[in-house]
């Protein structure tokens, strides 16, 4: 039973980092169709880079902690990648840049926000798998 809500838990964190990833999604479109000006777009985005970081560093180890080794495996190469922005502050939108590098922030996203899917389609599996395994003891 404990493995079920190990699973939920880890489903509600990939939601909100889903959320989170989605806003900042929403941000650079208001961007790009200029429904918000460039600096408090570039505002909005940084104010939730830092937690998104902190979410998803933190459902790596709670993986690790766990005993969820695949997992925490398929977690690590978006913690690097957020580990090596964040040593090389390139984690901010810079406002005066912001629409030179509109086409690429969105991409970057976009590829983060299908790693995340992904990362919630095996948790979930995982999660429906548990339940099945608990119900048949």
């Amino acid at each position: 039973m404990g493995d079920i809500f190990i699973w939920l838990t880890s489903f509600f964190i990939l939601i909100a980092l889903i959320a989170l990833i989605v806003f900042q999604l929403m941000c650079l479109a208001d961007l790009e169709f200029d429904y918000i000006n460039p600096y408090d777009s570039s505002s909005r985005i940084n104010k939730v880079v830092l937690p998104e970081f902190i979410i998803q560093g933190l459902l790596c180890v709670f993986y690790l902690l766990t005993g969820h080794w695949v997992m925490s495996l398929l977690c690590a190469p978006y913690l690097y990648y957020n580990v090596r922005h964040y040593t090389e502050r390139k984690h901010l939108a810079d406002v005066t840049e912001i629409f030179n590098m509109l086409p690429w922030e969105k991409k970057q996203r976009l590829f983060k926000l299908g790693y995340v899917i992904v990362l919630l389609f095996f948790s979930m599996f995982w999660m429906i798998w548990s339940t099945l395994d608990d119900m048949e003891d």
